[in-house]
């Protein structure tokens, strides 16, 4: 059962990336962390690279599903009484002229940016309310703030935009209820998606003249899952990306 010094966090893509470290940092606080993959195996695979830690519960699906936000939220009270934080990180990024995109691509965006948002959130509003307290934090990208001519992505931006405006609107909706809703947006970080021969040039895209580490996204989480008047912000780490031009 999840206390007052051990919450509970449901992350959504938690299996790589920015969840599976978002997942490591919530563990070493002592959080219990609830963790959402497509499959079992990537679960499992992600089990494993964080120690096999007893408070770690994956639950496999599809997160464009409403019955997977329901068994993610379901199974997590059944083991660890409540949730106390929801990350809403699962999110596809594939930046394109708009003429590229195919409709099974549009349709993946859709999916995974867009519905793999609204049924977790609808799932942590309700219980999240219910028990008047609560956080709710969401993965968009800069450059929905501000577009760059050099990151072609209208069709992700279209979705990550809306998100941006989305937390702000919920925020609002669920205030009195003291349910806090923010936004991390993140610039460009170092993962997987940025091959090494690409940082020199990726380098020059932000005022600081470096790429981000998923450390700084994680440091953003874990303050606004700890700010409890702090809600309706979307908290760019983009090393200045979004403030204007340079």
């Amino acid at each position: 059962m999840s206390t007052a010094s051990q919450h509970t966090v449901i992350i959504t893509g938690a299996s790589s990336g920015m969840g599976l470290a978002l997942a490591r940092a919530f563990l070493a606080r002592g959080s219990n962390v609830v963790g959402n993959a497509r499959t079992t195996e990537r679960l499992q695979q992600a089990w494993l690279a964080l120690g096999s830690p007893d408070n770690f519960l994956g639950v496999a699906g599809d997160i464009a599903l409403p019955e997977t936000a329901q068994q993610l939220f379901a199974q997590a009270t059944a083991r660890f009484g409540a949730v106390d934080v929801l990350v809403n990180n699962a999110g596809i990024f594939n930046p394109k002229p708009i003429t590229q995109y195919s409709s099974d691509e549009i349709d993946a965006l859709i999916n995974t940016n867009l519905r793999g948002f609204v049924y977790p959130a609808q799932q942590a509003a309700k219980h999240m309310s219910e028990r008047k307290r609560g956080s709710i934090i969401n993965i968009t990208a800069s450059l929905a703030m501000q577009p760059n001519v050099n990151v072609p992505a209208s069709v992700p931006l279209l979705i990550k935009g809306g998100l941006n405006h989305a937390t702000k609107a919920l925020a609002i909706e669920l205030a009195a209820h003291n349910v806090q809703v923010n936004a991390v947006a993140p610039g460009i970080i170092d993962t997987p998606l940025h091959t090494p021969e690409t940082h020199e040039f990726l380098k020059t895209m932000q005022p600081a003249g470096h790429i981000g580490h998923v450390d700084d996204i994680v440091a953003a989480v874990l303050y606004l899952a700890d700010a409890r008047f702090v809600t309706g912000v979307v908290l760019p780490v983009d090393g200045g990306m979004s403030a204007g031009k340079w």
